[in-house]
């Protein structure tokens, strides 16, 4: 018995020796290239469940950032670069954008002008971008630090570019992650996703799989607008990257070396719609059940009893409303049954009902997965809008700008929502579209069969997004994922240098049919002239 105890020790040692040996070969070593707001919120969750998993994380932030607050004792690093412009200038490019899609939201007839007017802000985010990526790459001291650190693997969101150019230059592979850029030029020329115009709706574009010929005419015009309008900054983007890497090159070719691509939707808020192996659906990652809320909140929630509780917040970017916008609101809230938490750092609306209540930060998720939520009230963001699919709740919907009028649509066209106009909105119309989505119960049926769709998967959003991270870590990249696509010229893509060949062919034997066919009938016109002579 004491020969089998010392052998089973041994035994136990040896095993743990072995895990001792092991555990370092699976830790990775990863940096982040961040991208504000939402972006960041989403990375984040990402960045906890690997560190949480053993691997090591540095998080690249400049000293201007808003929304990514360097700390001493987080399980994270941070290495921090400093940037010739201050926080207020982020905000003010922030502001704007909002401002253009809230006084000048696209038509039919302006969304030309509108895309103008994008363009033109976009740039200003370009410029400073520009002076981000100088920051980090005309640092001799930081970019030798980088290279001695030794990274697996660079996770960027091309929202903010320059995290593949420097991956390129630590010659280490990266990984996407994003909902869509903008206009979605870079996934569909860069990451060679098929986008069939027929049925796959432009981003920003509103539209839904089943469009009018109107509606395609829209679609397709959406394309090659934006394209036009975004691609007319990639050319300073081309010299730039082409001055740093040493040889000829472009941003789109750059971007194309991206591994993998980690979309943040999954199939309960697209639409079907072709995808390449390269590209993972990770909608919903940073979705997890309710906690528990603090006592004074809960007492206010349960204080509701039959009627529940309505969520709203219109997201970390909106931070004040007009006297007139916010009293419209709060106007309308008080005139539900419902008891309200309502997220607003604005100043307090004069017509705020006793019902309502004004926080500057609630526990959204926890809030919306409560028994006696009823509704979400929401500007539309990607996260906001899966942490209702992920509990089933109805949504009325005021998108502001970006990808939350795409969103917003969606979950229309799913059933699951109701849609207001922010520039428009009258307090009878918030009345009317609460009432609709509590009362009528398609909406929550529909809600709920979206969460029974999201919660039905063989693997969880951020197992499959850490996942593939670690994929990449171990095989030093994804290249058999990588189409043949990105080796080929635009028209050998659409096939036309075939086309032209096959239209040449026929066009040449065409023309020596036709011509052997005048020469018969010539010859045998002679022939039978001279016969009757």
């Amino acid at each position: 018995m004491a020969t089998k105890a010392i052998g089973s020790k041994k035994h136990l040692q040896l095993l743990l020796f072995q895990v001792t040996l092991l555990g370092p070969v699976f830790c990775g070593n990863v940096l982040v290239w961040p991208t504000e707001g939402s972006h960041w919120l989403n990375v984040k969750i990402v960045i906890q469940e690997l560190i949480h998993r053993g691997h090591s994380v540095t998080i690249l932030v400049s000293n201007a950032s808003l929304f990514i607050k360097p700390r001493a004792e987080a399980a994270e690093k941070f290495q921090v670069y400093n940037v010739p412009f201050k926080k207020d200038t982020i905000e003010n490019v922030i502001e704007d954008v909002v401002a253009l899609w809230l006084n000048n939201r696209p038509t039919t007839l302006t969304f030309w002008q509108f895309y103008k007017e994008l363009g033109k802000l976009s740039k200003n985010w370009h410029q400073m971008n520009r002076l981000m990526c100088d920051a980090v790459l005309t640092d001799p001291e930081l970019m030798a630090h980088l290279q001695r650190s030794s990274y697996d693997l660079l996770l960027s969101d091309p929202v903010t570019l320059c995290g593949d150019l420097l991956a390129l230059k630590l010659a280490v592979p990266f990984i996407y992650s994003l909902r869509f850029s903008p206009a979605s030029t870079v996934e569909r020329h860069c990451g060679k996703i098929p986008a069939p115009p027929s049925y796959t709706p432009a981003a920003l574009s509103e539209l839904t799989d089943c469009m009018s010929f109107v509606e395609r005419i829209k679609n397709i015009a959406s394309y090659h607008l934006q394209d036009y309008v975004f691609q007319s900054y990639w050319g300073e983007w081309d010299i730039y990257y082409s001055k740093v890497l040493g040889r000829p090159t472009t941003l789109c070719e750059t971007m194309g070396k991206a591994e993998i691509w980690l979309i943040r939707t999954y199939w309960d808020l697209e639409f079907p719609r072709p995808f390449l192996p390269n590209f993972e659906f990770v909608g919903g990652l940073h979705c997890q059940p309710a906690k528990p809320l603090p006592k004074e909140m809960e007492e206010f929630v349960q204080s509701s009893g039959e009627h529940g509780i309505v969520v709203f917040s219109l997201g970390s970017m909106v931070y004040n409303l007009t006297d007139e916008k916010s009293n419209v609101i709060a106007t309308a809230l008080s005139q539900i049954p419902q008891k309200v938490l309502w997220r607003y750092k604005g100043k307090k609306p004069e017509t705020l009902g006793s019902n309502t209540r004004v926080y500057d930060w609630i526990p959204q998720n926890d809030l919306l997965g409560h028994p006696l939520a009823k509704a979400f009230i929401t500007h539309g963001g990607t996260n906001g809008i899966y942490e209702a699919i992920y509990h089933g709740i109805p949504m009325v919907g005021i998108p502001m700008f970006a990808d939350q009028h795409d969103n917003v649509a969606h979950m229309k066209a799913k059933g699951a929502a109701v849609e207001l106009d922010f520039s428009t909105l009258k307090t009878q119309d918030l009345v009317d579209a609460l009432n609709t989505v509590i009362n009528n119960s398609t909406y929550k049926e529909n809600a709920l069969r979206l969460s029974q769709i999201h919660h039905d998967q063989p693997v969880k959003p951020l197992d499959r997004a850490v996942f593939w991270i670690e994929f990449v870590m171990r095989h030093k990249g994804a290249k058999h994922l990588r189409p043949a696509a990105h080796h080929l010229t635009w028209y050998q893509y659409h096939c036309l240098d075939v086309l032209a060949f096959l239209f040449t062919c026929t066009v040449t034997a065409v023309f020596v049919i036709v011509k052997c066919c005048l020469f018969c009938c010539r010859r045998c016109g002679r022939i039978a002239k001279t016969k009757k002579e």
